[in-house]
């Protein structure tokens, strides 16, 4: 049975983690509360970190080739590497401009590279990863990766065509250019890595919330609704929920002396109180596998007979009624007062289904629930009143006692029983 505290907290599944650190990159300078622009922004600030990474692996290998002779194109690379650091900044500027931002120093640091250092050190292979922008502006974005895509073939073209093999720096180190190019090879590797990795486990985490909030809704449909109209709402064949009821016995159970009892005191202490009772008239329900409808005020209602052998669920909500006499008369004091409970039971016709739009409720009304609300009412403390058509749905399954024809307000001399067992308790 889903509890309120479970509800508000939320069904918790399996975690995904990430490293601490990294998690606190990918989150730098996201405002937005979009959850699509933050799973954007939280890959292009790790685009953004990785491709400052890769400048700065590009400058080391570069420099230990010749230092002096690429001092000038490294110095370069270096305002491009430290260029990509405040991406994250632009978030607050618009949803995609750190995007934007990002992929034109991508674009504008590849080709550059390429004619320094040449076709054969292979920085092309870098415009490889131009699916990722599918990442980082989203597919309902796409025009946006369409530009960027010509701009990056038409860059491809133009390096292809004008940029020479050797590049303009060092034209005869081969072993330069060897290098780079293994190098482009295994970072191009590794951020691919790394952003699918990123992608992926974004996306995870979007399931795992979706999941939790699956279970959520289906805990509190569960909690709202009995179990067999939650199966035909599931269903999706019934535009609404609408029944006429034969043999559907309803119970009512009444605090005595409760307004009384609870006059001047502390609403904390009387919401503790209800609360107590409430719950464990819940798991009761449960135990005895009969419906509750709802609480009203501190009247309780419950019914038996929406599926299943009318009979069965008859007895079913007498063996209830007994054990809730049973458990009140556990309770501690009310204001110093011991309240005694009050219950009503009835067997007959009914018509059952939901109504409202917003704050929706499964209810039921008809002759079942008026004459119940009667037995409760011209009932005694600490005894359970049911009414002859009740008597005759269990049989001999209880010991019910004849109490008698009693006026009974709007229905008039009444023929009602007592159940012994629970004057016993």
């Amino acid at each position: 049975m889903t509890t309120l505290r479970e509800l508000i907290r939320g069904h918790q599944p399996a975690k995904v983690y990430l490293p601490a650190w990294l998690d606190r990159l990918a989150a730098l300078g996201i405002v937005s509360l979009d959850p699509l622009v933050v799973r954007r922004q939280r890959l292009v600030n790790i685009f953004a970190f990785a491709s400052a990474f890769n400048v700065v692996g590009q400058m080391l290998v570069t420099g230990s080739q010749d230092f002096g002779a690429l001092l000038v194109p490294n110095a370069i690379l270096a305002l491009f590497g430290l260029a990509f650091l405040p991406v994250p900044l632009l978030h607050r500027w618009g949803n995609s401009l750190g995007a934007h931002v990002l992929i034109a120093l991508s674009v504008v640091g590849i080709v550059y590279s390429t004619w320094v250092f040449g076709r054969d050190s292979h920085v092309l292979t870098y415009f490889g990863m131009t699916g990722i922008l599918f990442f980082v502006f989203g597919i309902e974005h796409w025009k946006h990766y369409a530009g960027w895509f010509v701009i990056i073939v038409v860059s491809i073209l133009v390096s292809i065509a004008f940029a020479s093999r050797e590049g303009l720096y060092v034209p005869d180190n081969v072993t330069l250019r060897e290098i780079s190019a293994t190098h482009t090879l295994l970072n191009t590797l590794f951020v691919n890595s790394l952003m699918i990795f990123f992608t992926l486990s974004t996306l995870r985490r979007a399931e795992v919330e979706l999941e939790g909030e699956h279970v959520r809704s289906l805990a509190l449909i569960n909690t709202v609704f009995p179990p067999s109209i939650v199966a035909r709402l599931r269903s999706g064949q019934e535009d609404r929920i609408a029944d006429r009821i034969d043999g559907l016995t309803v119970l009512f159970a009444d605090l005595v002396g409760f307004t009384q009892a609870s006059r001047d005191l502390p609403p904390e202490e009387i919401i503790d109180y209800l609360d107590h009772l409430v719950r464990k008239f819940d798991r009761l329900c449960l135990e005895h596998g009969v419906d509750k409808i709802k609480t009203i005020g501190d009247c309780y209602m419950a019914v038996g007979g929406l599926t299943g052998d009318p009979r069965q669920q008859a007895i079913a909500i007498g063996k209830l009624a007994i054990a809730m006499v049973q458990s009140q008369a556990t309770l501690p004091t009310l204001g110093g007062k011991k309240l005694s409970l009050r219950v009503g039971m009835h067997t007959g016709s009914a018509t059952a289904g939901i109504i409202g739009d917003t704050r929706f409720s499964y209810d039921v009304w008809g002759d079942a629930v008026n004459m119940a609300s009667r037995m409760e009412s011209h009932s005694q403390p600490d005894r359970i009143q049911v009414s002859e058509a009740y008597r005759e749905a269990v049989g001999d399954a209880f010991n019910l006692i004849e109490r008698g024809i009693i006026e009974i307000r709007s229905l008039g001399p009444t023929r009602t029983y007592m159940m012994a067992e629970a004057a016993a308790a």
